[in-house]
C-alpha cells in the first residue's frame, strides 16, 4: 500500500494506474537527458540515439533507478518524434528509436517487478493557430512514437513537460488510438508565474485533462521544489474524483560551476520535498532535470 494513501487509494481503486501499481510504492524515476550528458552523451547528439548505439549505457541508468526504489521507469524517448529526431540525423526513425527504448527499459523493469512508462515529450513545433502543425498531424506524429513504445512493451503512457493543452490532447488521442487499454499520465510544466509557457494554470490543466479522461494529471520540470509546492497545492485543490496526481520537480535550477552546470537541490532536499508533496496529497512522486538515482533513493527512503 502507498505510504500515505490508504484513504486516497480506496477512492481510486477504479483508476487504471492505481490498479496497475497495486502494492508497489508510487515512485517515478528521475532525469535522463541531463544524466546521459553527465555519462558522456556528446553535445548536440540526441539522447534517444543511445537506444540504438549504446543500449547498455541506457540500461545501466534504468538499473540504477530500479535499485534506488523507483516503481516506474520512464523510457529514454522524450524526443522520439520526427520533428525532433530528423534534424539530429535520425529522420524516419521514430518508431525504431521508441521501440528500442521501451525494450531496454522493460528488460530492466522485469528483473525488478516494476513498471515501464512510455515517455512522450512535446513535438517541438507549435500547433495551429500559433504554428503550422495541425492537430491531426500532431496525432499522427505521436502515434508513430507510441506504436514503437507499445511494441516494445510499455505498460503505461507518460505524456510530459507539455505547455499547450491542444498538443497534450493530441498526444492523448494518439495514445487512445494506438493503445486504448493503457493508463495515461499527463503532466505539464508550469514554469512562468505558475503557468505553462502557453498560459495554462494547474487548475485549468486538471479540468481539461480530467475531461480528456486521463488516469493521472500533474506537473514536472519547472524551477524547483519551492514552486512545485505551490503548483501541487493548486493541483490538489482542483482534483477530480478518481484521479491521481503526479509531481516531478527539477532538482532546483542549474548553476555554472567551472565548465559544467550543477543543480542546486541535493538528495536530502528532494527527499524533504517529496514528504511535503505526499502530505499535500500528491499520489505519484518522482524527480526531473538535475536529478539522479541518488535523489530517487533518498525520495524512496523518505516515502517508505
Amino acid at each position: 500500500m502507498w505510504p500515505r494513501a490508504q484513504t486516497t487509494y480506496a477512492l481510486l481503486v477504479t483508476n487504471r494506474l492505481a490498479a496497475l501499481l497495486g502494492d508497489r510504492p508510487a515512485i517515478l524515476d528521475g532525469g535522463y537527458g541531463w544524466l546521459l550528458q553527465e555519462r558522456g552523451l556528446p553535445p548536440g547528439e540526441a539522447a534517444e540515439s543511445w537506444n540504438l548505439t549504446a543500449p547498455d549505457r541506457v540500461a545501466a541508468i534504468h538499473e540504477e533507478y530500479a535499485q534506488a526504489g523507483a516503481s516506474i521507469l520512464t523510457t529514454n524517448t522524450f524526443g522520439a518524434t520526427e520533428p525532433r529526431l530528423g534534424p539530429l540525423g535520425l529522420s524516419g526513425q521514430s518508431y525504431v528509436v521508441a521501440r528500442a527504448g521501451a525494450t531496454i527499459a522493460r528488460e530492466v523493469a522485469d528483473r525488478h517487478g516494476i513498471l515501464v512508462a512510455g515517455d512522450v515529450g512535446p513535438i517541438g513545433e507549435l500547433l495551429q493557430p500559433l504554428g503550422v502543425l495541425t492537430a491531426q498531424e500532431a496525432v499522427e506524429l505521436f502515434a508513430e512514437q507510441i506504436r514503437g513504445l507499445t511494441d516494445g512493451g510499455v505498460q503505461l503512457i507518460l505524456i510530459e513537460t507539455m505547455s499547450d493543452l491542444a498538443e497534450t490532447r493530441a498526444a492523448i488521442d494518439a495514445a487512445r488510438l494506438v493503445a486504448p487499454d493503457l493508463p495515461i499520465i499527463a503532466t505539464m510544466s508550469f514554469d512562468t508565474h505558475l503557468r505553462t509557457m502557453m498560459g495554462v494554470t494547474p487548475t485549468q490543466a486538471v479540468e481539461a485533462l480530467a475531461e480528456a479522461g486521463v488516469d493521472a494529471v500533474g506537473a514536472n520540470c519547472g524551477r524547483g521544489p519551492e514552486e512545485m509546492r505551490d503548483i501541487a497545492t493548486a493541483l490538489v485543490s482542483a482534483r477530480r474524483d478518481g484521479m491521481l496526481l503526479v509531481a516531478q520537480s527539477n532538482a532546483g535550477l542549474p548553476e555554472l560551476s567551472g565548465d559544467r552546470f550543477v543543480y542546486t537541490v541535493d538528495p536530502a532536499g528532494m527527499a524533504a520535498h517529496a514528504q511535503e508533496l505526499r502530505a499535500c496529497g500528491v499520489d505519484v512522486i518522482g524527480a526531473c532535470c538535475g536529478s539522479s538515482p541518488e535523489h530517487i533513493a533518498a525520495i524512496s527512503e523518505a516515502l517508505r
